[in-house]
């Protein structure tokens, strides 16, 4: 028997020779790392005939060291991992471009077995892997996808009409593999787990080009990584596709008509803010105007639209951007939200020198939006003369057509919300709703305009309350009453207007 030094408990790191040909070398289970700074070979003993044999044909000029299973399936790992980057780092250039035919199958059925993923030779198995994760998630209409790492296993969920859906589990050391090749796609750097790490990619599906936003984060377990699917241009909805009742859009498009001046949509993140600025300067761009905006990030590649995406380790925010775009001769701005007191005030002022411009604030409420100003330091009287109108919102999920059933409590909602409908239903779960539910969403809102007898009140009292009291008064419809709407058209259940926020 061959007298071999151990060392047990170790964690060791993978070194990578580039002489040898490190696969046929895994194959033997031979493995290399490092101990005082010189290169060192790595064995287990249940390996150890195959090892010997495979070091037997090479000039092997490193030390050898046997040790524990444990430390030696750790550091087999890392090298799996490590042999998969190197492949996939090779094919880092070619355009990702997904059979639909091909990813047809289903994930679960593509992972029968993890050792087709975990002893491929190639990258092939893991680049089919992730191509399968970015189908299905398209085919389900998610706007993210989620991978991130527990304990003992991997976990994916999409995110489908703004609830998280979990998909499947998967083996932990396929979900790192999965990572790399995202990382590889996203021009992250594959070696760098301890810090957060933001990039892009796009995908080609069924010959139609997507954007995707990629975030890894190193978390206790992992890293995790989240995908935000973003849209062409042409796919930017309407405020009809989105599904705003007619009653508010005729509001809505004579104030997109002005020339100048500001207006605000509102509401939780969450609940469509961006989507429906990019609905309105759909609406108002055309070759005749200069339309720029500035985002963090940009979500949607806009034609006949300059976009600026900010840029903290430059110093590139919100207002230097914005002093930078005023310069530009611009017609309409769009801000992709006014965070600080200095955004606002340039903002405002830009409304009030000649250009229209639209931001976002996060109040629940449109009237929300006086106060969120005035805190933020903006006088009374330059709300009054800039601010056209406040558009709130919500993304309300409606019920399935296919599996929505009557609601046994009907009474006691529609008594407390006044509704007229004999019959209200509530949410069940069918293969078409993929088990929620829900299909598809509805936006709601509420608008507030700006007018002389709203200005004249508001010169007399800033409050909130009075000043809601005094739209409702003036016929102001508000979430609340849109959320009874839905209930009583049989469109969403009780369940979801309270999660929306009805009272």
């Amino acid at each position: 028997m061959v007298d071999i030094p151990q060392l047990n408990n170790i964690d060791f790191e993978p070194v990578w020779i580039d002489e040898l040909d490190i696969n046929l070398a895994i194959k033997y289970f031979v493995l290399f790392s490092k101990k005082d700074d010189k290169t060192i070979v790595v064995l287990n003993g249940s390996h150890i005939v195959e090892a010997l044999e495979y070091l037997s044909k090479i000039e092997n000029v490193y030390e050898i060291f046997l040790t524990d299973e444990v430390s030696f399936e750790r550091l087999h790992n890392k090298f799996l991992e490590l042999k998969t980057e190197k492949s996939m780092s090779a094919q880092k250039n070619q355009e990702l471009k997904i059979d639909t035919d091909e990813e047809e199958m289903e994930l679960k059925e593509f992972l029968q077995t993890n050792q087709d993923l975990l002893n491929s030779e190639d990258a092939a198995p893991v680049i089919k892997l992730v191509n399968s994760i970015f189908y299905q998630a398209i085919k389900k209409d998610s706007s993210d996808i989620h991978i991130e790492m527990h304990e003992n296993k991997g976990e994916i969920r999409f995110r489908i009409d703004g609830a998280l859906n979990k998909y499947m589990d998967i083996d932990k050391k396929i979900t790192m593999l999965a990572i790399s090749r995202i990382k590889v796609i996203s021009n992250l750097d594959i070696a760098e787990k301890r810090v957060p790490q933001d990039g892009r990619t796009q995908v080609t599906i069924a010959n139609k080009k997507l954007d995707i936003r990629v975030s890894i984060l190193p978390t206790y377990y992992g890293e995790r990584v989240v995908m935000r699917i973003l849209m062409e241009s042409g796919d930017i909805p309407s405020m009809n596709q989105l599904g705003f009742r007619k009653d508010l859009m005729d509001r809505v498009y004579p104030i997109l008509e002005h020339s100048h001046g500001m207006i605000l949509v509102t509401g939780p993140t969450g609940s469509g803010k961006s989507t429906t600025l990019h609905s309105f300067l759909q609406q108002i761009s055309s070759p005749n105007l200069n339309v720029i905006t500035v985002e963090d990030p940009v979500e949607y590649n806009a034609e006949n639209i300059n976009q600026v995406q900010t840029n903290s380790k430059v110093d590139l925010t919100f207002a230097t951007a914005l002093r930078s775009i005023l310069r530009q001769d611009p017609d309409v701005v769009m801000i992709g939200e006014m965070r600080d007191k200095e955004t606002a005030h340039i903002g405002i002022q830009a409304a009030l020198t000649g250009h229209m411009v639209l931001s976002t604030l996060h109040t629940n409420t449109s009237t929300g939006a006086i106060t969120r100003l005035i805190d933020m330091g903006i006088e009374e009287f330059l709300i009054s003369s800039a601010l056209l109108a406040v558009l709130s919102q919500r993304l309300v999920r409606k019920l399935c057509i296919h599996c929505k059933k009557v609601d046994e409590d009907s009474f006691t909602y529609k008594k407390r919300l006044n509704l007229k409908s004999k019959v209200l239903y509530k949410h069940e779960g069918c293969n078409k709703c993929h088990f929620t539910g829900y299909q598809g969403r509805v936006a709601i809102g509420e608008l507030f305009i700006m007018d002389d007898e709203v200005k004249k009140f508001i010169k007399q009292d800033q409050d909130e309350s009075k000043l809601r009291e005094f739209m409702r008064k003036r016929g102001m419809v508000t979430i609340q009453d849109r959320l009874s709407f839905l209930i009583d058209e049989g469109i969403t259940s009780f369940g979801e207007a309270l999660r929306i926020g009805i009272h």
